[in-house]
Parts: C-alpha cells; structure tokens; sequence
C-alpha cells in the first residue's frame, strides 16, 4: 500500500467517525446533544475535506479546480442522495410507500446521470 493511500485511509476513517457520531448526536432526540452533534460533524467534514486535499498533494496531483461543471457535479449528487434519502425515509418510517418509491426512484436517476456527466459517453 502506498504512503498516500495509507494516510488518506486513517484521516478518512477518523473524519468519517467523527461526521457519523456527530449526526447521531444530532439527530437522536433521547441523546439530547444536538449542539455538540453539530459541532463534531462539522469537525468530521473538515477533516475529510483536508483528507481530500492532503492526500491529492502526496499523489502529485493539482489542486481541483473550482468550475460551473465541478460545482454542477457536486450539487447534482447531493440533490440526488437527498432524495434518495428521503424517498426511502418516506417509504419505511412514515409509511407513504407509492410516494417515497417514487422519490427515491428520481434520486437514483439523479444520481445515475453523475456516470455520463463525468465520465463521459463513448
């Protein structure tokens, strides 16, 4: 394994620790640390943000270039894993099954159509 993956893989995994207790804190009402759960998500995605940066410096890459198409790409794919997320939230906790099927049926398209944006179409 490489050096750079290596750190990217342990800077990652403490990043993604602290984002996933941080929205548990926030998000479970008996836990009553939303403010804290805040906090510690921020600090996970800054984390994982520098993880980004660090590990694209140890590869010899450039920095990513901040475009329309780039801040496209990336709004498209939160777009479409909220609504898949929320289709499948509608589906199973609140019971309204027709509609969340067909909620998270567009975030699935939504987020298939992340392939021939940046990959490409031959």
């Amino acid at each position: 394994m490489k050096k750079s993956n290596f750190v990217a893989m342990i800077l990652g995994t403490i990043g993604a620790v602290f984002f996933a207790l941080g929205m548990c804190m926030a998000l479970i009402p008996e836990w009553n640390m939303r403010n804290q759960g805040i906090v510690s998500g921020v600090i996970g995605m800054v984390i994982l943000l520098i993880t980004l940066g660090v590990w694209r410096k140890m590869e010899g890459k450039a920095p990513i270039k901040i475009s329309g198409k780039t801040v496209g790409t990336a709004a498209l794919a939160v777009f479409g894993a909220l609504l898949l997320g929320v289709g499948m939230s509608l589906s199973m906790v609140f019971g309204k099954m027709v509609i969340g099927i067909v909620i998270g049926l567009v975030g699935i398209v939504a987020l298939l159509m992340l392939i021939p944006l940046t990959v490409g179409l031959k």
